[in-house]
Formats: C-alpha cells, structure tokens, sequence
C-alpha cells in the first residue's frame, strides 16, 4: 500500500442528524451523510489519489435515473441514492470535500468511454462487475451485490418470473448486462433504451410487457407507481456492483477497495443503505467481500 492516512475513515464519516425520512424512493427528505472531509491525508506523489488530492475536486460518473441508487430529482443539482453516499465517501477520503464533486450522468452505454477517455476519475453507477469489462477498465469491488428482477404492470398476471418471458417484449437499458439475459436466456424480445427511466414510460404506456435490472432499482420504480407497477418473481441472476477506474491503476483500485472496507466496518455503508435503497423497503444486506485488485 503506497498511501496513509492520518486518521481512520471509521471516525471521519458521520450520519447527519436528519436522516431521510422514509417515503417513496426518489422523494428523500433532509440529509443523507454528513461525510467529514479527511484533511491531513497523505498519499504518495504521482499517484492518482495525490492528484486529486492536489486538484481539490473529482468528477464522479452517476445515474441519473434511478431511485435509491443515483437519482436526480427536477429543479435539483445533486442527485441522491447509495451510489451518491459512496462517491462522497471516497471523495472525503482524498480531502475533497462534497461541494467539490462533480456529479456527471452517466448512462450503461458510455461508462466505459467515459473511464478510456478521462471525462470522469471513476464510475459508480450500478456497474456490474464482467469480465468483458475488466478487460478494457478497471472495476473494484463488489460494493454491493443484487439481482436481476421484472417490472411488469399491476393487473398483468401473465408474468410471474423469467421462465413467462419467452416472446414478451422486455425493456432494459443497452449495453447493459439485463438486456442479453432476457434475450439469450429466456428468449424475450429485446427492447433497448438509453436509460431505465425511458423503459419505465414505455411500460406505463403498455408498449412494452416488462422491464428488466437489478431489483433495488426497480423497487425504487414500483414505489413511485404503486397502483400501477409491480415487482415479480425471484432474483435470477447476480450483480455486483463495482467502481470503475483505468484499467491498471492499482494504487488507485486499492484506495477504493481500503475506503469501502472501512465505510462498511464503522457502520457507514450500514446508514448510506438505510438512507437511499432502503427508503423502497429494500432488505439491508451483509457488506460483500470485495475481490482483490489486480
């Protein structure tokens, strides 16, 4: 490990005093984590923690469009959820206080254009963990770990789980790792969108049978329409969650992989969850092991 730190992040991030109060997921009241900048952090030079360190700032690639996990509400600037929480804890970990993160949306398409080209320092955007991915950015992690699900309409019985999906039309998000399940697993047709929030409209409109992703996502969804949408059947596959960063920065990865651990040991990963995903009555679940960098 090339870096120290002069204080532990088990002291330095702290649950405000007015945590969210629980409603539907999207519509979160008051603050999430007060997360206490760590000012005499010291990091070894030429290191990517070093220079955003020296920067004062980082650009953090999020979604927009997703209740409990990154999302954007209209009038606002910040958006919220879980993978908010955990960027604003990596960020106060390199000195940077929250004011100075830039929040750039990202949608399941670009995330790793944006890491190749440098619009953004790292990814934390529902990013499930491939091995195609690793193959061209780095992902630390798993932070979290979930399960593919179905949103369908709340007077459609018609679908129970994936083994219903044969000949339906299913919305996901393109590039995305849901949309290839339901197309080469279950024989669903295919319906590709840029966001999820898109497949959400299609499906209020009925032009579409279902929509597929992670299950806290579409939790978050269901809660926003509770007479009209519903979330069906099991989990059928395993997503987890991963941080993207440039491929070979090792340094870097273990930064991220320190931080988390140490959010997730002094009860800070804890709150963050109780505070976003679990607003849609999302279970808390034990912290992940996370996978070793590379």
């Amino acid at each position: 490990m090339k870096f120290v730190r002069t204080k532990s992040l088990a002291a330095a991030a702290v649950l405000a005093l007015g945590l969210a109060a629980c409603g539907d997921a999207g519509e979160e009241t008051g603050e999430t984590l007060d997360v206490e900048v760590e000012e005499e952090a010291e990091f070894e030079e030429g290191t990517t923690m070093a220079e955003l360190q020296e920067a004062g700032s980082i650009t953090i690639g999020v979604k927009y469009d997703q209740p409990g996990i990154g999302f954007l509400r209209a009038g606002e600037d910040v958006p919220t959820g879980f993978d908010i929480e955990m960027g604003k804890v990596l960020a106060a970990g390199l000195g940077i206080a929250a004011e100075d993160i830039e929040w750039k949306e990202t949608i399941s398409d670009n995330r790793e254009p944006f890491l190749q080209n440098g619009e953004v320092d790292i990814v934390i955007a529902s990013y499930s963990i491939t091995d195609d991915r690793r193959e061209v950015v780095g992902q630390a992690g798993p932070y979290y770990v979930t399960g593919q699900q179905l949103l369908v309409a709340s007077d459609d019985d018609s679908i129970s789980g994936p083994d219903d999906l044969e000949g339906k039309e299913v919305c996901s998000v393109t590039g995305s790792t849901s949309i290839e399940t339901v197309e080469k697993e279950y024989g669903a047709t295919p319906r590709g969108f840029d966001t999820y929030s898109e497949c959400r409209d299609q499906l209020l409109q009925g032009q579409v049978d279902a929509v597929t992703t992670d299950g806290a996502i579409l939790l978050g969804y269901a809660a926003e329409n509770p007479d009209e949408l519903q979330v069906v059947g099991e989990e059928f596959s395993e997503e987890r969650y991963g941080i993207g960063y440039e491929k070979g920065d090792t340094e870097f990865c273990e930064y991220i992989q320190e931080t988390i651990a140490a959010a997730q040991e002094d009860g800070t990963w804890e709150e963050a969850f109780v505070a976003t995903l679990g607003v849609s009555d999302v279970e808390t679940p034990e912290p992940p092991k996370m996978d070793e960098c590379e």
